[in-house]
């Protein structure tokens, strides 16, 4: 190959990097954005904050265990979501007990 020919292959290649970048800086950011009110055991509802995608079966979760950062009374930002799912035996322990 002419080293014009490798400086052109080198060049293409750094331009498909540099679209590639581009390209996954400009998604949606809302889209992994998940944001949800919680009431805590009290009784005390704050908007939640989730800079991730919804975790999966999230609607179904039984209880939700975040941790993160408390930002006044009003507003939660979480780094973490643990969910208690409910169990799929609960069905069958119900029958069991009757």
């Amino acid at each position: 190959m002419k080293r014009t020919h490798v400086i052109a292959l080198v060049v293409i290649a750094l331009l498909v990097g540099a679209l590639m970048v581009t390209i996954q800086d400009a998604s949606n950011p809302q889209t992994s954005m998940l944001r949800f009110t919680a009431i805590d055991k009290d009784g005390e509802r704050s908007v939640v904050y989730f800079n991730q995608p919804k975790p999966t079966d999230f609607e179904r979760a039984e209880e939700v265990t975040l941790t993160g950062m408390s930002s006044g009374d009003t507003a939660f930002f979480a780094q973490d979501i643990l969910m208690k799912c409910p169990s799929k035996y609960a069905d069958e322990a119900k029958l069991s007990a009757n």
